[in-house]
């Protein structure tokens, strides 16, 4: 469900919409009790939240299995410690994650506008001659054809052992599974060294293979991860024999492989269908046609005349019952401009020189010429982390999402 909560003079505004048999829109009189506004219907629910998840970008409303809503494993973890990053910015980011995020991670953080990540499935793999390596599978469907890769990575946990030779160093090679004519099996992708005693994550540059995958799907055969010493290529060793997590063992699954995706989208906009656009049009004008008690929204007779400034409006997530797949955040607080843009025109009404041209020509001619209307004059974006399936997690930047300030145009 959705809270608006839209706070003016000693009256706030809020917007219940739960699954109860009860919602509806709820006023705040200001001493402490709520009043009902209006009840909305079932219907009028169901529009809201459709229109809620096409500015998300969603056809349809995520239900991730229960088992898969865990925050405890590695994908989710990544993307949360990222999204905390990015709520605070004024600090280096370097020291503060336990994924070792490199000058190159953060860049391709701040230039991406949807960060993926998937985690590893034995479901087709393909087979190879090789017995002692780890073949690995990702799900990369989801990435839409066209979405530009800014970088991609696979990230591999090792663990440390200091029983063994400690001085001992080793090279993880990762390559891609093709089968062209039966001929060639593998192509090499990144290679990382390593040693006994080193723990923390090991990273490898996907990205050829991932516009592989998404180019031409078919082509997604899988990865092959194979371990030798350093000083030889003869002898392949088993990747949980230097202490690399190639599986999702129980008490294990912060530490489990997962691939994760840096993607500028084509568009941050939502497009809607013409058969979209012919329902909500036809839905306009049947609600035009009902007679609703006065609603605070729409008559501008309940609203103070106080001149132009922001107003609070806070959306709450949590309350529509969304948090089985939104991570993060909880909500977030919206705002709204909301006023009255009269002469004369105040510095703090950031009036632009053709909203004060306007007010002078409307105080002459009231009836040919509006009056500057009061809107936003700064927009900030705000990030969402989201379970898209039972197995991907994305973190998502939705531009213009928060009024920082208001103005007279």
């Amino acid at each position: 469900m959705i809270r608006f909560v839209i706070c003016q003079l000693s009256f706030s505004y809020v917007l219940l919409m739960c699954n109860c048999r009860m919602s509806g829109l709820y006023i705040d009189n200001g001493i402490d009790q709520t009043l009902v506004q209006r009840f909305m219907t079932r219907q009028e629910k169901r529009e809201v939240e459709n229109e809620i998840l096409n500015l998300l970008g969603l056809q349809n409303r995520p239900r991730p299995a229960a088992n898969s809503k865990t925050l405890g494993s590695s994908a989710p973890k990544f993307l949360l410690d990222v999204y905390k990053s990015l709520l605070d910015s004024s600090v280096s980011r370097t020291t503060r994650s336990e994924f070792n995020l490199s000058g190159r991670d953060l860049h391709a953080i701040d230039e991406s506008d949807v960060i993926m990540t998937f985690t590893s499935n034995n479901k087709h793999v393909s087979s190879v001659r090789h017995e002692r390596g780890k073949r690995l599978w990702f799900d990369v469907s989801d990435i839409p054809v066209g979405e530009t890769i800014v970088d991609a990575e696979l990230r591999l946990y090792k663990n440390s052992n200091y029983s063994m030779d400690s001085g001992e160093n080793f090279t993880v090679s990762v390559y891609q599974l093709l089968l062209e004519n039966g001929e060639k099996e593998l192509e090499f992708v990144d290679a990382v060294n390593t040693s006994y005693s080193q723990e923390g994550w090991l990273i490898f540059n996907m990205t050829g293979p991932l516009t592989s995958w998404v180019t031409f799907p078919q082509t997604n055969k899988g990865l092959y991860m194979s371990v030798h010493p350093a000083d030889r290529l003869v002898h392949e060793m088993r990747p949980e024999d230097i202490g690399i997590v190639s599986t999702s063992l129980e008490g294990e699954e912060e530490k489990q492989p997962f691939m994760v995706a840096f993607l500028k989208a084509t568009s941050n906009t939502p497009k809607r269908t013409r058969k979209t656009r012919e329902i909500r049009r036809r839905k306009k004008a049947e609600n035009s046609e009902t007679s609703y008690s006065r609603n605070p929204f729409t008559d501008s007779s309940l609203w103070s005349t106080r001149s132009c400034q922001i107003q609070t409006l806070y959306v709450s997530f949590r309350d529509l019952g969304w948090q089985d797949w939104i991570i993060a955040p909880d909500g977030y607080g919206a705002f709204y401009c909301s006023g009255e843009c009269n002469f004369p025109l105040n510095a703090h009404m950031n009036a632009t020189n053709h909203a004060i041209v306007q007010t002078l020509v409307h105080l002459m001619y009231p009836f040919e010429v509006p009056k500057p209307y009061c809107a936003p004059t700064k927009l900030t974006p705000i990030s969402v982390l989201y379970f898209l399936d039972d197995s991907n997690v994305i973190l998502k930047k939705y531009k213009n999402m928060v009024v920082k300030s208001c103005g007279c145009h």
